[in-house]
């Protein structure tokens, strides 16, 4: 299947004088966007929670300390505590034997569970996720791994846990929400089997940097085959997955453990930093702590490898080079768990032959812990490390608590990266963003038997944007993407991405204000149901709209005479780009050569919302597509318009004005007049017979026509 990115960025320069600002939707049934969410409004109070374990010197936990015996500090600067509770795990662990009723807290979020009822069931509880990485361990490895958490189901859970499972394949797959039956883990953590995912384990070696030991394996091929751009890929797509977990986990309060099991993760350079920014600032911001297991545990490894790898080229192998770069290798996949375990106020464990040591410890650091909560004085958005400091006035206490979070980020501060990766978390997003509103239409023009042309046209109110002045000019940037869903599969078949700068001169942003901006974009695609996600968002102030509905691409008909889609419109533009307009496109890009709305140098520009002015020009387009032994001059063409389910007129009957024998269509392109239609919302209907046979073929668009503004008495 092919894709198509064709955009054009229309900003009505090119408006008659009679030409004014469109109106809202008119109450027609035409397409719409889906109505969000009922807004909840939220008071920004920048809280941030801290837990905090307080030992004594045998390591048992220290009841009943006072929110004034605690001192907090952020970059040195004393913070006022404004909640204090403590979470006693113990005194449920040591309550009794059995596991107590069952319960079951599921790991995505769901309306049908109040967050009184949700805080009240995981109170005194300790919420642990077994997080099993497939793609970074070998089979013994994820074997070991497995018999760990069998043992720890089997023999050291208490009453007090209740434990989740996750493995991370092809995907992120929750095997079992937080629950304290045995038999639903057993069966969870019994389908961790090796298989092909392993293979990717062995890929993962990070190559040398500056200043290290080149070294490579002799597997006696032509060439080596330099795997750095897949180890970027993968590190990112670990760290993305443990961001998203973290996400997941954001709606259940209270202190989450993710024991995390893996033959480690490498980072490659800076590449992977912006994404262990984002797995650490989610996991501080849903309380999340990570417990990094390095499930290859305590191994003796052979100088240069073992017999599965060939020995190192030149003459590292006798240098030492190749030992050296081996023991780096290892120690290279192990800093980014550290760092993980570190900023998040876990712990990380490497060289361990009993992985079931790492259990007892999770539990020994969660018998109870004090979430202190407090609301920062540095109200800055800039994203940066901000370093916590907590200091009690008992002797011989002793604290662990995660030392710092990363700040909230606004978009200004935002990294090309991190704007990225919010424009791909909003097309991935359920939830609809209405920050920015816009206005969407979608048509569709065959090109071909398999493939037809799908123009996006998105209108964003000038009124609603923020210009900024610069250098005598107002300018905005704004990012639109689009992506194309299969309805059945749910695979990406074809997506959209441009970056539009616009630079505006004095009188055409006096034009354009009074206006709406308007966005043309589109897609090839072949016949079939899917899912349209677009996303619009401003630049200078990171706000985001989005739109999303379904699309059906009918596939043809040779017997039948059909039509595509009308579209209605006020304006014609030079299809000339403007200086004042620079588009970039990102992706792969093909160019359409002829497009349907492309005539006479000119394109009609699709007005989306279907408002009109009574003063004004209406030009209606549509094509229809001939079936086999069809001759297009006996085709013909018209307009017959409703207004409360009663015709008021009707134009007559016209030839097309241009046909396309390749794609077997023929357009019809009819100009209304100014002053045609009294004020009224109306139903267009748009039909197309073949004289001499019984084929016919109908569509239909809705509008709605407002009376011409008053015009002020002259001075």
């Amino acid at each position: 299947m092919r894709r198509l990115t064709f955009s054009l960025f229309a900003l009505f320069l090119a408006i008659p004088a009679a030409f004014s600002q469109e109106q809202k939707i008119p109450a027609a049934p035409r397409q719409e966007q889906k109505k969000p969410a009922p807004a909840v409004m939220h008071k920004n109070v920048n809280l941030v929670v801290i837990d905090a374990e307080v030992t004594d010197r045998s390591g048992s936990p220290i009841r009943g300390l006072r929110a004034d015996q605690f001192t907090l500090l952020e970059d040195g600067k004393q913070q006022k505590i404004l909640s204090f509770v403590y979470s006693d795990i113990e005194s449920l662990e040591t309550a009794g034997k059995t596991a107590g009723p069952p319960v079951v807290i599921p790991v995505e979020s769901t309306a049908t569970v109040s967050n009184d009822a949700l805080a009240a069931t995981v109170r005194d509880h300790r919420m642990i996720l077994l997080f099993f990485d497939l793609s970074s361990m070998q089979n013994d490895e994820l074997s070991r791994a497995r018999d760990a958490a069998f043992k720890f189901v089997r023999e050291q859970m208490t009453p007090a846990d209740l434990v989740s499972v996750a493995v991370l394949g092809n995907q992120l797959t929750i095997l079992s929400d937080f629950t304290n039956q045995r038999p639903n883990l057993e069966k969870a953590i019994a389908g961790l089997t090796p298989g092909i995912n392993s293979q990717l384990a062995g890929l993962s070696a990070a190559p040398a940097q500056n200043g290290e030991y080149d070294v490579s394996e002799d597997t006696g091929a032509a060439y080596t085959p330099d795997d750095t751009e897949f180890n970027v890929f993968n590190t990112d797509r670990k760290l993305s997955a443990m961001q998203g977990l973290a996400n997941l986990l954001k709606h259940i309060p209270g202190k989450k453990i993710v024991m995390q099991f893996t033959g480690g993760i490498t980072q490659t350079g800076e590449e992977n930093r912006t994404e262990l920014e984002a797995a650490t600032d989610a996991a501080n911001r849903a309380n999340v702590s990570f417990y990094t297991v390095d499930a290859r545990g305590l191994m003796a490894e052979t100088p240069g490898g073992d017999a599965t790898t060939g020995a190192s080229s030149g003459q590292s192998m006798f240098s030492g080079a190749s030992v050296f770069k081996q023991s780096e290798s290892r120690q290279d996949s192990r800093d980014t768990l550290s760092t993980l375990a570190t900023d998040t106020g876990g712990r990380a464990f490497f060289d361990i032959g009993d992985l079931s040591k790492a259990f007892r410890q999770v539990q020994q650091d969660t018998s109870g812990y004090y979430l202190i909560g407090y609301s920062t004085s540095n109200t800055k958005p800039d994203g940066s490390w901000r370093r916590v400091t907590l200091k009690l006035k008992v002797p011989g206490a002793r604290l662990r608590y995660r030392t710092g979070y990363f700040a909230p980020r606004d978009f200004k501060h935002m990294s090309t990266d991190d704007r990225d990766q919010q424009l791909e978390e909003a097309l991935r997003s359920d939830s609809p963003r209405v920050e920015l509103p816009i206005a969407l239409e979608v048509s569709q023009f065959r090109l071909s038997s398999g493939e037809v042309y799908i123009p996006i046209a998105a209108k964003l109110p000038s009124g609603a944007l923020q210009w900024a002045a610069k250098r005598g000019s107002q300018e905005d940037e704004f990012d639109f993407a689009a992506q194309v869903e299969d309805a059945g599969t749910k695979r990406v078949v074809a997506q959209l991405r441009d970056t539009i700068s616009v630079h505006l001169g004095a009188e055409h942003f006096e034009q354009v204000h009074r206006n709406a901006l308007l966005y043309q974009g589109g897609m090839i695609l072949a016949p079939g149901s899917y899912r349209l996600k677009f996303v619009a968002r401003e630049n200078e102030t990171g706000r985001i709209g989005t739109f999303e509905q379904a699309l059906d691409v009918a596939a043809p008909d040779s017997k039948r005479l059909a039509l595509s889609s009308v579209l209605l419109s006020s304006q014609l533009a030079p299809v000339a780009k403007s200086s004042e307009v620079q588009i970039k496109s990102v992706g792969l890009a093909a160019s359409l050569k002829n497009s349907p709305l492309e005539f006479s140098g000119q394109r009609l520009i699709p007005s989306v919302t279907n408002v009109f002015q009574s003063q004004q020009t209406i030009y209606v387009f549509f094509q229809a597509y001939l079936p086999k032994n069809v001759d297009s001059a006996s085709l013909r063409g018209g307009l017959v318009f409703f207004r409360g389910g009663e015709e008021v007129s009707r134009t007559p009957l016209l030839e097309p004005v241009q046909v396309d024998a390749k794609s077997r269509s023929a357009s019809f392109r009819i100009s209304l007049p100014p002053g045609k239609f009294p004020a009224g919302n109306y139903a267009v209907q748009a039909i197309v017979v073949a004289a001499g046979q019984p084929l016919a073929a109908f569509g239909r668009a809705y509008m709605a026509v407002n009376s011409a503004p008053p015009q002020p008495a002259p001075q």
